[in-house]
């Protein structure tokens, strides 16, 4: 693992971009184009090795019930597997599915009942990176010049984005992400995604890559 040397002045650093490691390209646009996520994301070919859970899952927050059902069902019609029916919780109503590729997804809304009908509106997305020491992880990112807009402890953490951030960075422990989301949390090899960072490379103390990047250009339509 290679960790860049930090200092107390270092540059801002955001996401310009996601992009998913996957073993065919062309299969993994058919499905995200279906998804209705295409145009947050991009797709790079991979044929490195991961097994059991990466470690982390991209989190798709929607208005109301019927739009996470929305998306679910697209999910599903495309070709994902259901790890969490859509249902009812303490906080609102989501689910969780598993798209061919491996990544895994969560759709939720903070809404219980809705108020309209469903639309295929995404009104945040948020990368949840399972880590060992969400504290230390923490201090890393804030010492990349990443400012924590809230944080509980050693059990969650998330930062500000920019504007033009394709997703809101945050952290929670590995086993907690790995429960919340019905998997194992076991898991080794590649962590199959790659973020884009406004100041350059580095990887973090879990091993997530970062590489210098520029703001997404979304994928070709399909013809």
């Amino acid at each position: 693992m290679t960790m860049a040397i930090t200092t107390s002045t270092a540059a801002h650093t955001s996401i310009a971009s996601v992009t998913l490691e996957v073993a065919d390209p062309e299969a993994a646009r058919l499905f995200y184009t279906a998804f209705g996520v295409d145009r947050r994301i991009r797709l790079r070919a991979s044929e490195a090795h991961s097994t059991g859970f990466r470690g982390f899952t991209l989190a798709l927050t929607v208005s109301r019930p019927a739009t996470v059902d929305s998306f679910v069902h697209a999910a599903i019609e495309a070709g994902a597997t259901v790890l969490k029916p859509a249902a009812k919780s303490l906080w609102g109503y989501g689910g969780v599915v598993q798209a061919p590729d491996g990544t895994i997804w969560k759709v939720a809304t903070s809404a219980k009942k809705d108020t309209g009908p469903a639309t295929r509106e995404i009104d945040e997305i948020v990368l949840l990176l399972g880590v060992e020491d969400v504290k230390a992880s923490k201090q890393f990112y804030v010492s990349r010049g990443l400012t924590v807009a809230r944080s509980f402890g050693g059990k969650y953490a998330e930062f500000t984005p920019d504007e033009s951030s394709p997703a809101k960075l945050a952290l929670y422990k590995r086993r907690g992400l790995a429960k919340d989301l019905g998997v194992p949390a076991d898991g080794t090899g590649s962590h199959r995604i790659v973020l884009g960072s406004t100041t350059g490379p580095f990887t973090d103390p879990d091993g997530f890559a970062w590489e210098a990047g520029t703001s997404l250009t979304p994928m070709p339509a399909l013809s």
